[in-house]
Order: C-alpha cells, then sequence, then structure tokens
C-alpha cells in the first residue's frame, strides 16, 4: 500500500502564490521529489551522493538524495500531483480584458470608495505612516515577503556593463536546460514575478573588509545629519564607479539578491533607505550584508530637507519598486522630482507597482478609501493604484525621459474554487538626459 503524506511544503506555497516559472517546473519537481522521498530514505545507503538544482522561484538550492530503486513508484504518483497541482493553479501572463471585466471592476472600485475615511484618521495615517511600517517590520521581520530574484531579468540596467555580459552567458546557459521542461507543458505560461514586497534569502559571509565611511555614516548622530550633505572625499561608496539607491529597501528583499550579484564588483556600490528604522535594522543585521559594497540608512523621500549621504548626480540606477504607491498622492511628484536630482546624466530610474484595478484594489472593504484610488490597510500602511498616464506625467514633468511604461497584467486562476483574479502592475524605466541632447 502507498503512503501518501501531505503535499510538499515548498510546491504548495508556490502555487498558492502563483509564481511558477515553466523553465523551472523540473526544480520544483526536484523540491517534491525531496519531500516525498524523505519519507521513504529510512534504509537509504548514506554514502549516496546528493545533486543540487537552483530554483530562481523559490530562492533557495535544492539538495535532492540519490534514489533507490524501491522509489520509482513514488516517482510517478509525485509527477502526477505536481501535474494536478499546476492545473489547479495557474497565472498567465500578458491578458487582455474584455469590455465587461474592465466594467466590473470599475463599479467595484466605485463601491468600496463610496465612504472614505474621516479627515482627523486621514492625518494620522500620514503622520504616522513611518510607525504603522515600524510596526509592520516588528511583527513580521524578514519573513513576510520574498526576495525579489525576478529584479535582474526585468532590469538589467541594475548590473553594470561589464557584468551584463557574463550574466546573459549564464542566463543562455541555464535557457538551454530550461527549454526541455517548458516544451513538456508548453500550454501554461507562469511568470516568475512575485507581486509587491516580495522573499527568503541568500546568504553569504559577511565581508571582513568594512567601508569606514560606510560605517562612519551609520553613526550619525540626526542632527548633524540635517547640517547638510557630507564632503565628497568622505561619502560611503565614494571610490565605486556604478552607484544604485534602492529607496524603501523594507527588509532587504532586492538588496540581497543584487548584493549576492555584485558581490565580486568591487566598482559597484549599493545605497538603500527606508523610513522605518526597524527595516533598516533589519538589512544592516542580515548576515549578506557589507558595508564594503552598502549603506543601508534610514530616510524620508518626503523630507526635501533632509541630505542624502552622497551628492547629487552621482546615481546610476534609482531603483522604485512597490514604493511610491505608500506615500500621498500629493507628495508624490516632489519626492520624484528630487530623485531626479541624484541621477548622473544618463542615469536610469527604474519603477515597478500596482496598476489601476489589480485584484488588491478590487479587495478592500468600504470604509478604507482615503481618496481617489488611495486606500488605507488594517494595519494603517497605504496603497495607491496608478495608471500608465499618470505614471508617464510624473516621470516626464521630473525631466526624466520615457524609455519603457507599461501595463503589465496577469490572470490567475484558482480552478479548484472556480476564482478568476485579475493581477495588475506598472512597470517604467525613464532616464535622464544627457548634456547634448
Amino acid at each position: 500500500m502507498c503512503y501518501r503524506p501531505s503535499p510538499p511544503k515548498a510546491a504548495s506555497c508556490a502555487k498558492e502564490r502563483g509564481k511558477w516559472n515553466t523553465g523551472e517546473l523540473v526544480p520544483l519537481f526536484a523540491s517534491c521529489l525531496h519531500c516525498y522521498v524523505s519519507c521513504y530514505r529510512g534504509g537509504a545507503n548514506p554514502e549516496h551522493q546528493e545533486w543540487h538544482l537552483q530554483a530562481p522561484s523559490l530562492g533557495t538550492t535544492l539538495s535532492i538524495p540519490a534514489l533507490s530503486r524501491h522509489s520509482f513508484e513514488h516517482l510517478c504518483f509525485i509527477l502526477i500531483y505536481f501535474v494536478h497541482l499546476l492545473t489547479r493553479c495557474v497565472l498567465r501572463d500578458h491578458m487582455q480584458w474584455s469590455k465587461e471585466e474592465e466594467a466590473a471592476a470599475r463599479k467595484k472600485v466605485e463601491e468600496n470608495s463610496a465612504v472614505r475615511v474621516l479627515l482627523e484618521e486621514q492625518v494620522k495615517y500620514e503622520s504616522e505612516a513611518s510607525k504603522y511600517w515600524d510596526t509592520f517590520y516588528k511583527i513580521h521581520k524578514n519573513k513576510f515577503f520574498k526576495d525579489r530574484n525576478w529584479l535582474l531579468r526585468e532590469f538589467p540596467e541594475i548590473l553594470p556593463v561589464g557584468q551584463k555580459t557574463e550574466e546573459k552567458v549564464k542566463e543562455l546557459s541555464w535557457n538551454h536546460v530550461k527549454v526541455h521542461a517548458a516544451n513538456c507543458f508548453s500550454r501554461m505560461h507562469c511568470p516568475t514575478m512575485p507581486e509587491e514586497k516580495n522573499h527568503y534569502r541568500e546568504s553569504s559571509g559577511s565581508s571582513d573588509g568594512q567601508n569606514k565611511a560606510g560605517s562612519d555614516f551609520s553613526n550619525l548622530d540626526s542632527k548633524e545629519h540635517r547640517k547638510g550633505p557630507l564632503k565628497t572625499e568622505l561619502f560611503p561608496g565614494s571610490n565605486a564607479t556604478f552607484r544604485i539607491l534602492e529607496v524603501g529597501c523594507g527588509a532587504g528583499n532586492s538588496v540581497f539578491p543584487i548584493l549576492n550579484t555584485l558581490q565580486n564588483a568591487p566598482e559597484f556600490f549599493l545605497y538603500c533607505c527606508d523610513f522605518a528604522s526597524g527595516a533598516v535594522e533589519l538589512v544592516k543585521s542580515h548576515a549578506s550584508y557589507r558595508a564594503a559594497q552598502c549603506c543601508a540608512f534610514v530616510h524620508d523621500v518626503c523630507d526635501d530637507g533632509l541630505p542624502y549621504p552622497f551628492p547629487d548626480g552621482i546615481l546610476d540606477v534609482i531603483l522604485l519598486v512597490f514604493v511610491l504607491s505608500s506615500i500621498h498622492p500629493d507628495r508624490m511628484q516632489g519626492v520624484v522630482n528630487r530623485l531626479s536630482k541624484l541621477l548622473k546624466p544618463g542615469g536610469m530610474l527604474l519603477f515597478r507597482d500596482y496598476g489601476r484595478y489589480d485584484k488588491t484594489q478590487l479587495r478592500f472593504k468600504r470604509g478604507h478609501c482615503l481618496s481617489e484610488n488611495f486606500y488605507v490597510r488594517g494595519d494603517g500602511t497605504r496603497a495607491y493604484f496608478f495608471t500608465k498616464g499618470e505614471v508617464h506625467d510624473m516621470f516626464c514633468k521630473a525631466g526624466l525621459n520615457e524609455k519603457q511604461n507599461l501595463v503589465d497584467r496577469r490572470l490567475q486562476v484558482n480552478r479548484k474554487k472556480k476564482v478568476k483574479m485579475h493581477r495588475v502592475w506598472v512597470q517604467g524605466k525613464f532616464q535622464k538626459p544627457l548634456p547634448f541632447t
């Protein structure tokens, strides 16, 4: 009699979040295999060697024990079960909405925004915004969101020029393996891009070489920080030739995928900030944090008078991913204007955030609407839902040239529950003009 243990945890989590990549079916299947075979390994030969697979969607490396000859029947069951999971929850990309679906979404938004939050409550959510996010990170720490391992695929601008070539070779090599699995499931198109705040981190040892300027800055008194920008020769990352700033770094779900990818690129330096001090502490206490390549600091991007720990006009890339939506709409333009000054000519601002009629917007109940398309969650954090036109106007008014601006629509289908959920994100790339353009 074949014993059937509970569904594999890794595969179940991936299914529920709808983040499978067609090309990663083999590693995902391997994770199922690992969970099931471990139930039958009691008498396995300890000398069997293990083999390893990378599963970027899960943010982990899978170690799979060698199989005994008694495991074949279980392999068959696992394969059937895994395909069954895939058919229960599918995420299809680049879906076009019908007129009926768009009308239904518009009606839902009209209903949930009919009752607005009282003005005095809105003032509280604005003035205590950092407090609500601090509480969020104290409760969830770094366990709530997954690492954004999709960043480098969507935004190759994050990589220095030489590193882009190296990563492209790796990608082509991995794609050669993925194509075999993709052919087997050619009718399923499952993206790897998670929603917002997205997951678990790769770890690497802390660097022994500490950047003195970075350490000195982290200990600066806030009053001294407000006196003005630091001297050029003292700022963290002054020796770097390729600099990135992530605004709203949270617990480091973008920071550590970037650091781990560029750990052998001495010309690279990453700045990351958040106005929740608890989030910055999570980043700085992480095993992969290296002051020689990274400077994490507390900063409120809405405060125009608060200087950054580096001069204006030196950044190659600014990363603004699921951050602007948490800021009051009246303050967004000022934030973008200030960030544009930090870019060097030719520098890129990379943007991704909630789109209008995303399922998150449609799920809000009456009484959570602050203003048009701007809502407050139960924990006091807020979210705005953008249109492509709004994004274009905002960044172009800041003097940036639009290089990409698209609406990314996904359809998540739970066939067991017969539920369709539309995900909508807006993604853009905006460049600071060169002097001669």
